[in-house]
């Protein structure tokens, strides 16, 4: 017997790496870890406080209905109000298991083996590996810093030209790992062009309320056919309750529907329960000092980008990454993952090498994370110049 070819998809080096530090760390190691998008803060205190109620109360916590209960989604059409001035009617809205959860039921939904869906890269790997799984071919969209690492029309038009129709586009903004955003022009010049040519648009827009310059546009803004994506793990900080959420073109809320119920039942009844508590304006003030951090933390790195020797970073709008070129340190160290591994063992703080996000021009990129907050991120960041400098 053999595993199945859809089985083959790379792994996720972060999750590696995560790994080796827990393995240093009970080896007695000290290490800053500026690798994953986990927030260190934590919960709205007042999320915690229902969670605990939830306990405490005995709630009984059988299986909700497969799209999640009716008040989490009532509070999420409300935010979709509050943020976008947009209605959305709550039959199109679907809780669900994480956002990664989302993309397997929408990705299973909206695409047939053999569809062809386009993506930018660099880019999160997830998108790429599970429609890989399910056969569905990925179009790369080589986005560098000439289109400021988004996918252009004008890109579409040549893959078309070039390989024949394709099913799907996929979009993240901010994106990881470059935090770069799509302005609502751009936005809607994709939107018009997915909507002439057939195709499926989907937008990831996890990291909203996670942004630096302006706020982030939804695709739920500019066309009801939009797939819009997104989750209670970045800006309320709550990775680890499981909890996302798709907003549905009407054509597709039944199949998704059928899906959810077979695939994963429902999302953690729990969990959603607690997260009705993110919408109130306790919750929504603390995620708010959460992003002030960040945004201290962003400043930090990008102040110290000369000194650290790395290239060219790319525009981080939002999220909380930075996305930099390896620059002068390329040569001694030969690749994104080498120095990795350089500063990881003898600086003792972890970053990750861009070859998870870009299989092809990844390998001279790093991503440093702005999660664990600024007062970490400083102390990466003088643990960065003193290996350097002692190198």
């Amino acid at each position: 017997m053999k595993p199945s070819r859809r089985s083959a998809v790379p792994g996720f080096e972060v999750m590696s790496i995560l790994a080796e530090i827990e393995s240093l760390r009970s080896a007695g190691r000290d290490i800053i870890s500026l690798t994953a998008g986990e927030p260190g803060s934590g919960a709205p205190p007042a999320v915690n406080a229902a969670a605990a109620r939830v306990h405490a109360e005995n709630t009984v916590l059988n299986y909700s209905p497969a799209f999640g209960i009716m008040s989490l989604r009532q509070a999420l059409a409300e935010h979709y109000q509050n943020w976008y001035g947009v209605e959305i009617p709550v039959e199109r809205i679907a809780v669900t298991t994480g956002s990664s959860g989302a993309f397997m039921l929408s990705f299973l939904a909206a695409f047939d083996p053999g569809d062809r869906v386009a993506l930018a890269r660099p880019g999160y790997p997830a998108y790429r590996n599970i429609l890989a799984s399910l056969g569905v071919e990925v179009v790369d969209l080589d986005c560098g810093p000439e289109v400021r690492f988004q996918p252009t029309p004008e890109q579409l038009e040549a893959e078309v030209a070039a390989n024949g129709p394709i099913q799907g586009l996929m979009v993240a903004s901010p994106a990881n790992p470059t935090g770069t955003m799509l302005d609502r022009e751009q936005l809607a010049a994709l939107t018009s062009w997915c909507r002439n040519n057939g195709v499926q648009l989907i937008s990831d827009e996890i990291y909203h309320g996670i942004t630096f310059a302006h706020p982030g546009v939804s695709a739920a803004e500019i066309d009801d056919d939009a797939l819009v994506i997104s989750s209670f793990s970045k800006y309320w900080g709550m990775p680890g309750w499981r909890l996302g959420w798709s907003i549905l073109p009407e054509y597709l809320v039944d199949p998704v529907a059928r899906l959810a119920g077979n695939v994963a039942l429902c999302p953690p009844h729990g969990s959603q329960i607690a997260a009705v508590a993110a919408f109130t304006q306790e919750s929504m003030g603390f995620a708010e000092a959460q992003l002030a951090d960040y945004a201290k933390a962003r400043a930090l790195v990008l102040d110290a980008l000369p000194e650290l020797g790395w290239g060219q970073s790319a525009p981080a709008d939002g999220a909380f990454y930075v996305y930099a070129h390896l620059g002068e340190h390329l040569q001694r160290h030969q690749d994104a993952a080498g120095y990795a591994r350089a500063l990881l063992h003898q600086a003792g703080v972890a970053v990750v090498p861009g070859t998870d996000f870009d299989p092809v021009n990844g390998h001279e990129w790093i991503r440093l994370s702005l999660a664990p907050g600024s007062a970490v991120v400083a102390q990466g960041i003088e643990r960065i110049r003193h290996h350097h400098t002692q190198g």
